[in-house]
């Protein structure tokens, strides 16, 4: 590959997707962190400020008069974000926080089971283990005796044979991460699912590095749920609503967390004492859509969809396969990729390691280039393909070659401070 600047350019000028560039405010010369908080675009602005306008000039005629209407917001935006995973439109909705779903719909499926057993993986984002674990806990089990941990062969990735040999008839649910939020390695859905349901057993995935970036098809897969993030590659903004898929078999099911925006809506306002849950994803909701986290998303969402998101995976793979090249050729061997070199098995995003990686994380801020750093060793780069060009990730590399032949970093302590 061609590693030139002259050669990133010529890129970018054939780029299709250039013009989307323009309609994100992106707030570093290089902003490299859109898989932890996309950047704001004027279209999740201007989504923003008409719920404001709606509030300011309907009040509460905004719950049936707004555009959308605010009573069936949540259940429209997983109309728009059902394309994305593949999925059909009732099997989709926005809301409440990633944590809160897994809650409710590991919680759904572990109900009645008098001895469950939940297969996880040990490089999975916290949070998901944290709620695993206390599901367990709420049920009266030891979550050490009741989780099975699918261990790392390198640290970095997990193999699915690993995850094939760990499952057994025992095995009531399956767990894991479609990205792994450190390596950005992407586990493939199809072989884990595939192996889950030949052991009977539930299989459910966190799409938060993921969705918006690559093309999924839960549905078709038969995946039996799923949760995300809507601030990563979906730019809906820090704090915004998430999101999630509970395919339409399991759609009768009571969910684990009743709450009153998950009852029916025809007779939701009857204010009956009986709960009558949804008959669509729409169920799994709880309080009242928060209307101010959601309008980003319907905003966002319009430059997603424009883009495509075929196309958007098609940069995203060229622009992580420029920056691995860059790293192999103009790096020094302190320096090393921790994201497979596969793109079939890559995400959004690239793990660039080096001891000293914490402090490189600091000094690279120093000089416009925004990343972030995950332990014990990994600067994570991350070309999001709607306003990051070929140039900027030439461009990235640079500066990090020069804070490392200049040991610049030496100027930050290891607590993130400047000596």
């Amino acid at each position: 590959m061609d590693t030139t600047r002259d050669a990133a350019r010529e890129r970018d000028a054939a780029d299709p997707l250039a013009a989307y560039r323009e309609r994100f405010s992106v707030p570093d010369d290089y902003y490299v962190d859109g898989n932890s908080l996309g950047p704001l675009s004027t279209d999740a602005e201007a989504a923003l400020d008409r719920v404001v306008e709606e509030w300011r000039d309907l009040g509460i005629r905004g719950w049936t008069d707004g555009d959308p209407p605010w009573f069936r917001y949540g259940e429209y935006l997983g109309s728009r974000l059902a394309p994305l995973v593949g999925a059909r439109e009732h099997e989709v909705v926005a809301a409440n926080s990633t944590t809160v779903n897994i809650h409710t719909l590991l919680g759904t499926l572990l109900n009645g089971l008098d001895d469950p057993l939940v297969l996880v993986d040990e490089l999975n984002f916290p949070t998901d283990t944290y709620a695993v674990r206390a599901q367990l806990r709420n049920r009266g089990f030891d979550p050490d005796d009741h989780t099975v941990v699918v261990e790392s062969r390198d640290g970095r990735t997990i193999d699915a044979a690993d995850v094939e040999a760990a499952l057994t008839d025992d095995v009531d649910v399956v767990f894991l991460p479609s990205v792994l939020y450190r390596s950005g390695q992407l586990l493939d859905l199809k072989r884990v699912t595939d192996a889950a349901h030949a052991h009977g057993a539930y299989v459910g995935f966190d799409l938060a590095h993921s969705v918006g970036v690559v093309p999924h098809d839960l549905h078709s897969l038969g995946v039996d749920f799923a949760v995300w993030c809507s601030y990563k590659y979906l730019n809906a903004g820090p704090g915004s609503i998430a999101g999630l898929y509970v395919h339409e078999r399991h759609h009768e099911r009571t969910p684990a967390l009743a709450g009153w925006w998950g009852h029916e809506k025809d007779t939701q306002f009857e204010m009956r004492d009986t709960y009558t849950h949804a008959n669509t994803a729409g169920a799994w909701q709880t309080g009242t859509v928060p209307v101010f986290a959601a309008a980003p998303l319907d905003g966002s969402l319009d430059v997603v969809t424009d883009a495509g998101i075929d196309a958007i995976r098609e940069k995203s793979v060229a622009l992580t396969d420029y920056l691995v090249s860059l790293v192999d050729d103009r790096l020094g061997d302190d320096f090393s990729v921790g994201s497979p070199r596969d793109p079939n098995r890559r995400g959004g995003h690239v793990a660039i390691e080096h001891p000293e990686a914490a402090r490189i994380t600091e000094a690279m801020k120093d000089r416009g280039v925004v990343g972030d750093f995950r332990p014990p060793n990994v600067f994570r780069v991350c070309p999001s393909p709607l306003y990051t060009r070929f140039e900027d990730v030439y461009d990235v590399i640079e500066e990090l070659r020069d804070v490392a032949e200049t040991e610049a970093y030496r100027e930050h302590s290891l607590d993130g401070s400047v000596t």
